[in-house]
């Protein structure tokens, strides 16, 4: 197996060793999924294999080789349960890391805490996902990446840029759900139009004026992205935003040999509330806009929505993600890098100087502009 053993300790992660299918018929080694080139390649004698597509039959367009869209309605009936390997489920009774592995993988040590008080459970019905966005970026572009990404951040100490360096990568596929929808909306509100009047006394000020509005928007919303895990820093994930979902391949072992994938711990329904909720909050603008627009106007308030959701599909995909750390004066700071495009999140030091110092000069920056203006 590869050396990818996530350090983060994070919870449900797939191991996808799959000896049969990924032997090298050159040396017997096995070999790993390699994204400089998309396909499998052996580390003990250099031989690389593409990886023939997968194709699934789809509704209306016939073979696909990308991930089918399921209908929400049908949600309910996981069907498919096949990882592609024969699997188990460990339970570290430390601290509580739920781990899927090859059936005929020993594991004794838990890869998150150290624990050696591992247990086999009973496996319950998780369903194998639908695609998968293959790495494109390699450990070494995510290491370069991490370099000018803590070279542009401004508060960093000086040091801390010169001197950071990342720690092992964890390259990880994480779960993602995906949601296409039709959205019929009706809204009722009122738009504001500001003017300027002149009082008695010869100062102007500016008045809004307001009118009752209402009407009708649509829009089709494709791939709204919901994060399948919660073991991750959120406001880190979402830095790692957007991917290109579109450009995702019809699951196969291969993809993800040699890296860790993390089983999904949000289920279907409470992904797609989470889904309705940015959804809504993404139609709130664009009508916000639309009225602006219309009328014209300056404002908006009390705009109220009543949205019909229809043509709901879904998507269960694995995003590829690198992550690591690095250490400045005895602290850790945790990062991911995007797998597909390369953009960096995380956390970085901040100097106290820095901060204090821009304070002062934007401080400086208003004491002038008031002194000149009275």
């Amino acid at each position: 197996m590869s050396d990818n053993v996530n350090s983060f300790g994070e919870a449900n992660v797939v191991s996808t060793m799959n000896e049969t299918d990924r032997k090298c018929p050159c040396c017997g080694g096995t070999m790993d999924y390699n994204p400089a080139t998309g396909g499998l390649h052996c580390p003990y004698c250099d031989y690389d294999e593409e990886i023939k597509s997968a194709t699934v039959e789809t509704p209306n367009t016939g073979l696909s080789e990308s991930a089918v869209e399921l209908a929400l309605e049908d949600a309910d009936k996981i069907e498919n349960c096949d990882w592609g390997i024969a699997t188990k489920t460990v339970i570290c009774k430390s601290c509580g890391a739920e781990s899927i592995y090859d059936v005929q993988e020993i594991s004794s040590v838990c890869p998150y805490c150290g624990s050696n008080q591992v247990m086999e459970a009973n496996d319950e019905r998780t369903m194998a996902p639908g695609g998968v966005v293959p790495f494109k970026i390699t450990q070494e572009q995510a290491s370069n990446r991490f370099v000018e990404w803590i070279k542009r951040k401004f508060f960093a100490p000086k040091l801390a840029k010169e001197s950071a360096k990342a720690d092992k990568f964890t390259g990880i596929y994480l779960p993602y759900w995906t949601f296409d929808a039709q959205t019929d909306s009706t809204y009722t509100g009122e738009y504001g139009k500001d003017r300027t009047v002149t009082d008695k006394d010869g100062n102007k000020r500016t008045v809004t004026d307001w009118y009752n509005t209402s009407g009708q928007y649509s829009e089709f919303i494709d791939d709204e992205l919901v994060c399948g895990t919660t073991q991750h820093d959120t406001g880190m994930l979402r830095g790692l935003e957007p991917f290109d979902t579109a450009d995702n391949k019809v699951y196969k072992p291969e993809y993800v040999a040699g890296f860790a994938a993390e089983r999904y711990s949000v289920g279907i329904k409470a992904a797609w509330e989470k889904a309705k909720n940015a959804i809504t909050s993404k139609l709130r603008s664009a009508i916000c806009s639309k009225i602006l627009r219309e009328h014209n106007a300056d404002h908006t308030r009390n705009v109220v929505i009543h949205t019909n959701y229809s043509k709901m599909t879904y998507k269960y995909l694995l995003l590829p993600i690198w992550m690591s750390s690095f250490k400045y004066n005895d602290k850790v700071y945790r990062f991911m890098v995007n797998g597909q495009n390369g953009k960096v999140s995380g956390q970085s030091p901040v100097s106290a100087i820095k901060v204090a110092l821009t304070i002062l000069v934007i401080a400086a920056i208003i004491g002038l502009f008031i002194y000149l203006r009275s």
